[in-house]
């Protein structure tokens, strides 16, 4: 017999019993031992709380031997481990724990009955025990919380969200069953509702104005029989502002006025507002024109202000329009939608009106236009050419004056013609002239379709006509001559210079030929030797564009001047000169380069000839020069005979070993120059500047004592200095000669001026008394301290002023201690007369 101990709230299961008979071998034993074994069924309820252990019930075998039982599987020794025990030796089953039918709905046992006394295998049974479920599980959300954005446009009854919450109860039973339920109240505008199936929507109308957002708290509960558990998420819903807000026109600003041939300026400026929300495409606004024919316009908004600015793509003609007439179509880039709630009922959908403007959808969109005035200003138009382009065909050898075509243009804004000019612009070859009244072209000089400005037989001129307005606007035309080719060159030789190897045998080269012209001005050619040497040499063949020239046994090596008469396909012909270089081609294959080898060979001897006749002739000019520089000294003839009329105005200190030459140097002399005074070369009449190479003197007829007297100091590059009328020994001399009692000086010159009968003799004593004994008198340039009035001043010296009455010479002999230093400079002792 089986027996288990059972609760009132226990629900029974059948428990599934397999046998496993395996001991006796005969027919009678399995029968008998089969009719021993009595089965009932096993359940354990789900969180039993005990006490533990309790008795689920017993196994009996009858067997005339002691039987030893034994329990494995499930809660035994396999998960969930310890949960139920058999006394082995009265076969009680016993529960020891809880059982979570969530995670064990059915256990799975196996029942073993051995004989006691060895151990030996009686009989093996298979038993699944099941677990009662309880309602232990809460329904549970997939999230805590969700999120969705819908938009506002969104109509009443369309699906927002799908939530779902499970129980881990036994499924098909009210424990498991789940029902929703939204806890939050309705708004003003809209109420959430929650299907069985966990589908949320709305009744009414989204209005993101009222509420951009709304949270949704639903509840999920199942059916418990004894207690019903539930749980909450949280449903969040962002509402996207869609365009339920049509742009409101507000004004415009700008000008109103365009210049006409004016583009990409902006007339006007034009101001909207909407109540969506900034940045959104609900509040974007797309502008669009009507009127505009010409596409003349067009409009694009601004990202910041939402305003549509106008502007001018392609010029307008006064004189077609002075008032453009525009309508303003404004629209959101999200198309208008509207909903108005009528009526609020229970059970249903709410009554509303919607209104969807959606073109994608078929339906009209709604805009609002605005018109605006647009003012056309006239100014000075271009003129315009009757015909851009022309194409004229002339041939090359037009004469000059030749007329070519007549360009015409007139003015858009009702001018005369008259008051057009026409210019040339562009004319690379100079070849045409252009009217500048009737804009007729003819031909200046001759044309040649070989030149280089002809690409493809063409040649590009262009044309302006130039109004006289303001300002004054151009015209521009263009000419194309095509330009046919006439015999006007002549053929030409490849390369006039050949090269030819000598042997036994006739040899040959080519000779190429070419004709600028074009066909049938040109090759191929006809060829002909002419000449004294044309019996040495013959033609392969006399036409193409390429013959063979062939030598003949009687040629040696060495240069050869042929000449090759070339006629082209009108039997116009040119005379070529061929120079063919022979030689043997064992030493060399290119008889051209030996020939130019020996040319610089002989090139470099004649330039080494004129170098060494360079250098003897340098060496020959430079003895020379040597042997004039002798010791030997010339004396200078002087005479001391002044005539008391010239004043001694220079002293030096003595100079080198040579002596001045016997005639010094005359610079400025008056043509009636008596013959004494050019040979002794030292004075003039009327003013006349005496130079040598270390002194000046100039004369003049003005009185002394009607002047006032500039002096100059001089200074050599020597650093030497030397002075005019400063030196005591020179108005020693002065004393002793005779002076008369009217003494001329000179202001242009800045040194004094006396008769020129002593000047001679007074200039010779000056000389004789600066030069020593074997010392050269060295040629300097002066350098000026001190200047006439009519010259630059130097700032650091003053100038020496004498009175402008009488002249007495003894006071140049005290000028202030000033001039004590440059008194001592040079103060050589006087020549005695």
């Amino acid at each position: 017999m089986l027996s288990c101990n059972m609760k009132s709230a226990i629900i029974v299961l059948v428990v599934t019993l397999h046998l496993c008979m395996v001991t006796s071998s005969s027919s009678e034993s399995r029968a008998r031992h089969k009719r021993a074994w009595i089965i009932d069924s096993f359940t354990i309820e789900e969180e039993n709380p005990g006490p533990f252990p309790y008795r689920l019930g017993k196994v009996h075998v009858d067997r005339d031997y002691r039987v030893k039982f034994i329990l494995l599987g499930d809660g035994v020794d396999v998960e969930p481990v310890g949960i139920l025990q058999i006394d082995e030796n009265t076969g009680f089953i016993s529960v020891l724990g809880k059982v979570d039918f969530e995670k064990h709905r059915v256990l799975k046992l196996k029942f073993e009955a051995r004989n006691a006394s060895n151990e030996e295998l009686d009989t093996r049974l298979g038993v699944e025990i099941s677990i009662l479920d309880i309602n232990d599980q809460v329904p549970t959300f997939q999230k805590q919380v969700y999120e969705v954005t819908i938009d506002e446009s969104q109509q009443q009854g369309t699906g927002v969200l799908t939530v779902m919450a499970t129980d881990f109860d036994r499924p098909g039973t009210l424990n498991a069953t789940v029902e929703y339920k939204i806890l939050t109240p309705i708004t003003s505008n809209a109420e959430f509702f929650i299907e069985e199936t966990g589908r949320i929507s709305f009744k009414g109308c989204l209005d993101y104005e009222k509420a951009n957002k709304y949270t949704i708290v639903v509840e999920a509960k199942d059916y418990g029989e004894k207690v019903q558990l539930s749980s909450s998420s949280t449903v969040i819903v962002n509402v996207l502002d869609k365009n339920n807000y049509l742009p409101v026109f507000n004004g415009v600003t700008g000008l109103g006025r365009v210049k006409e041939r004016e583009s990409g300026m902006s007339p006007l400026r034009i101001h909207v507002t909407d109540k969506d929300t900034k940045g959104t495409a609900a509040w974007r606004v797309r502008y669009t024109i009507k009127g505009d024919r010409q596409g003349n316009f067009e409009i694009q908004t601004d990202p910041e202000t939402n305003d549509g600015i106008l502007t001018v793509v392609k010029p307008l003609d006064y004189e077609l329009a002075s008032v453009k007439q525009l309508s303003i179509i404004a629209e959101n880039e999200d198309p208008y939608f509207s909903c108005e709630l009528k009526k609020k009922t229970s059970g249903a959908l709410w009554k509303v009106i919607n209104i969807d403007a959606d073109p994608g959808k078929g339906k009209v969109p709604v805009f609002v236009s605005s018109n605006v005035t647009i003012l056309v200003e006239d100014i000075n138009d271009p003129p315009e050419f009757t015909f851009t382009t022309r194409e004229v065909v002339v041939d090359e050898d037009a004469s000059i004056g030749h007329y070519l075509e007549t360009f015409t243009a007139s003015d858009p804004d009702g001018k005369s013609p008259n008051d057009f000019e026409y210019i040339k612009g562009d004319d690379p070859g100079n070849w045409v002239s252009v009217d500048p009244k009737t804009g007729a072209i003819t031909t200046v000089n001759a044309l040649d379709r070989e030149s280089p400005y002809v690409v493809n037989g063409t040649y590009l001129i262009t044309l302006y006509a130039v109004d006289k307005g303001e300002p004054p606007m151009t015209a521009t035309a263009t000419l194309t001559l095509h330009v046919t080719d006439k015999n006007d060159n002549l053929p030409q030789l490849q390369s006039n210079t050949i090269s030819m190897c000598l042997s036994d045998d006739a040899t040959m080269t080519n000779i190429s030929a070419y004709d600028l012209d074009d066909a049938p001005y040109s090759g191929p050619f006809r060829f002909e030797l002419v000449g004294e040497d044309k019996d040495k040499w013959s033609l392969d063949t006399n036409y193409g564009t390429t013959v063979n020239l062939i030598k003949k046994s009687t040629v040696y090596a060495g240069f050869y001047e042929l000449q090759l008469k070339v006629y082209d396909q009108q039997e116009r012909f040119s005379v070529q000169n061929i120079t063919v270089a022979a030689c043997d081609c064992s030493i060399s294959q290119d008889c051209s380069a030996r020939a130019a080898a020996s040319k610089t060979q002989i090139n470099s001897s004649a330039i080494g000839i004129v170098f060494a006749a360079l250098l003897l002739l340098l060496g020959i000019l430079l003895l020379g020069l040597l042997l004039t520089c002798g010791r030997k000294k010339i004396e200078f003839p002087f005479s001391n005979d002044s005539g008391g009329m010239l004043l001694v105005s220079n002293l030096e200190t003595p100079g080198t070993d040579c002596k001045i030459p016997e005639t010094p140097q005359l610079v400025k002399q008056d043509q009636s120059k008596t013959a004494t005074q050019a040979a002794q070369g030292l004075h003039g009449q009327n003013g006349t500047l005496i130079q040598s190479s270390n002194q000046q003197a100039a004369i003049s007829n003005q009185q002394v004592g009607a002047q006032r007297y500039n002096y100059r100091v001089y200074e050599s590059s020597q650093g030497q200095s030397y002075h005019q009328h400063h030196s005591n020994a020179v108005y020693k001399s002065l004393q002793t000669s005779t002076l008369s009692g009217h003494h001329s000086a000179s202001s242009r010159g800045g040194a004094l001026f006396l008769k020129k009968e002593a000047l001679t003799s007074l200039v010779s004593q000056r000389l004789s008394s600066i030069q020593a004994f074997e010392e050269e008198l060295c040629d300097y340039d002066p350098k000026v301290y001190t200047c006439e009035e009519d010259s630059v001043v130097n700032p650091e010296l003053d100038s020496i002023s004498v009175d402008e009455g009488s002249f007495v010479p003894d006071d140049l002999l005290y000028l202030g201690p000033r001039f004590q230093t440059l008194a001592t400079i040079c103060s050589p002792t006087p020549t005695q007369p």
